[in-house]
């Protein structure tokens, strides 16, 4: 081999395996990027601690979660910022689909948690090979806000059980609130008591930061006491348990936490589960990768357009899958993009993933020198810390505004979030994409029609119902402002039928096509049903503003070559020609 093909050699499996980032890392990034990873670690690990204990897994596991996943992401990731990890959606998730299988917290059920990571990443990156990045074109955001805001209710109702000592379970709001009601006697007074006041002090510093520290510091500073008091919170928690003896007032704490990194493990949970039950997984899987591609991609793609980045959506399916597959292999269990710690990763000046390795590095620390000193954390602290981050999940804002402007919408949002509390995640998901799909092909079979009218003195045509139009008597002009196909081909012949009914004077029909962008078998045939009805009324059809590539599908079709009128350029070309010497109205 040649000196010169031994060195394009080299420089392809760098270009392969190094990412870019690597390779042309600028030195000015290097504070901003560990600043940043430091203040993200140091936030995100309570975080993590409580997401892991709602997917029902002991609360190390969010730690786990937090460092293979986040290299292999900060290795093939698309993105310079997102920051990977638990996240409250694939963790509400993780355990609504595994609490039929096994206890939560349980070997076989961790061993199931990972299972389903890799089950999640494999679609991911199988579809990420695919090329199917468009496929989340497809979720409305009304759905997405509806399926989103449901799921936040579940979650801040699941979370009952961490806040009051009483075992709550189920999939919907009526199976939590009715499990909750039937085991009222359980609640044990001294969690009540330390939950709700985690909850109001969180609320209050969520909600309230400008009254509780802007009044007294500067605004840089109250910036950051914001960002840091969940953790002085946590401390306070931790020596509060140890010195007033917690445990023994019937507080549930973490334990134990297991010192030393997530080892290699192959998930096969023993015993292992029947393979029908295990191929059950695989719908909530592909609900799971969806959701998780969806949200991570909307807050990728945010901040690559406003950081003049390029986003590419398959190479984010391939991060994301990639991150969860190796990462179920090391006891991780189903991660994505995270809202809050990407905002938070931003904010504190994180300019290339490096600033994510730092952050994995702290979870390391925390891992080898920690583990004992969070063992007498409450876990009433953890609930309330996800009751209080994920009531800013539920949008009410995306509602009001569809309601204001796309009923559609709003309708898809209410299918989603009433059909996640009534049915669960996974059917109201569903429920809210049927909805959402037959909106859409009802607001297509129903497409706007208007007649319109020459605005005097120009070459322009409007709505004779919106503007001061000139019309004609032998001439009706009608736009149609849709694609034409099976679904509103009869619909648009009878709202013509209508409009002509109006003018029986008139003897011209010209249809302004500048907004058809399709015509298939259904709608051609309509269109020959339609100069036929007119041609046996002694009157004539005629088009305009045909776009190239429809004449290209029509002008060898009856459409075309029974035409009775003519095809015209314009529609000020078919004024002219079919109103020469006819009085105007």
């Amino acid at each position: 081999m040649t000196e010169n093909k031994q060195t394009t050699l080299i420089q392809t499996v760098n270009q392969r395996l190094v990412p870019n980032w690597v390779r042309h890392y600028a030195r000015g990034n290097l504070a901003a990027d560990i600043i940043a990873g430091l203040v993200v670690g140091v936030l995100v690990i309570p975080q993590s601690l409580g997401y892991a204990v709602l997917a029902g897994l002991p609360p190390v596991y969010g730690l786990y979660a937090s460092i293979v996943p986040v290299i292999v992401y900060a290795w093939v990731g698309s993105s310079n910022v997102q920051a990977v990890g638990a996240v409250a959606i694939t963790a509400i998730m993780t355990a609504s689909s595994l609490h039929t299988f096994a206890e939560a917290g349980s070997a076989q059920y961790i061993m199931m948690a990972s299972l389903l990571a890799i089950m999640m990443g494999t679609m991911l990156w199988v579809a990420g090979l695919l090329k199917l990045g468009w496929i989340m074109q497809f979720i409305s955001r009304g759905v997405s806000a509806g399926f989103v805001s449901g799921a936040a209710v579940l979650i801040f109702v699941s979370q009952l059980k961490y806040l009051t000592g009483v075992k709550v379970s189920g999939n919907t709001l009526w199976q939590y609130l009715d499990s909750f009601i039937q085991h009222l006697s359980m609640i044990n007074i001294p969690t009540l008591v330390i939950g709700l006041t985690a909850l109001a002090l969180f609320l209050l510093n969520r909600y309230g930061a400008r009254w509780l520290w802007a009044t007294w510091l500067p605004t840089a500073k109250a910036k950051w006491a914001s960002r840091l008091f969940p953790l002085l919170l946590v401390l306070v928690a931790i020596a509060g348990s140890v010195f007033g003896h917690w445990a023994s007032l019937g507080v549930e704490t973490i334990g134990q936490v297991p010192n030393g990194l997530p080892s290699f493990k192959v998930p096969l949970p023993t015993p292992l589960p029947p393979l029908p039950e295990v191929m059950q997984l695989l719908p909530t899987a592909a609900l799971m990768a969806l959701i998780a591609f969806v949200s991570s991609s909307s807050v990728a793609s945010t901040y690559a357009r406003v950081r003049g980045e390029r986003f590419i959506p398959n190479e984010e399916l391939k991060g994301l899958g990639l991150a969860n597959i190796v990462g179920g292999f090391f006891q991780s269990f189903p991660v994505a993009g995270g809202f809050s710690r990407t905002a938070i990763n931003v904010d504190s000046g994180a300019k290339t993933p490096l600033a994510s390795v730092i952050t994995l590095l702290v979870m390391v620390a925390a891992l080898l020198v920690l583990g004992n000193a969070i063992a007498p954390l409450p876990y009433a602290l953890l609930g309330a810390m996800i009751m209080a981050s994920i009531i800013s999940l539920i949008d009410v804002g995306t509602f009001k505004l569809a309601w204001r402007t796309d009923c559609i919408d709003a309708l898809s949002f209410a299918a989603a979030f009433f059909g996640v509390l009534a049915f669960g995640l996974n059917t109201g998901l569903v429920i809210g994409i049927i909805t959402s799909f037959a909106g859409l092909i009802w607001q297509s079979s129903q497409p706007h029609i208007a007649v319109v009218g020459q605005l005097a003195g120009t070459s322009h045509f409007r709505n004779i119902n919106r503007h001061d139009v000139i019309t004609y008597h032998n001439l009706v002009l009608i736009r149609i402002d849709e694609s034409l196909f099976f679904g509103n081909s009869q619909s648009v012949y009878e709202r013509i039928q209508t409009a002509l009914a109006q003018y029986p004077d008139a003897s011209e029909l010209v249809l302004i096509m500048a907004a058809v962008n399709h015509i298939d078998l259904s709608a051609q045939e309509m269109l020959v049903n339609l100069n036929e009805a007119l041609m046996s009324q002694d009157k004539r059809l005629h088009f305009t503003f045909i776009k190239g590539p429809v004449m290209d599908v029509i002008e060898q079709t009856p459409v075309i070559e029974k035409l009775s009128g003519q095809v015209f350029l314009s529609t000020m070309d078919a004024v002219k020609v079919l109103t020469s010497d006819k009085p105007t109205f």
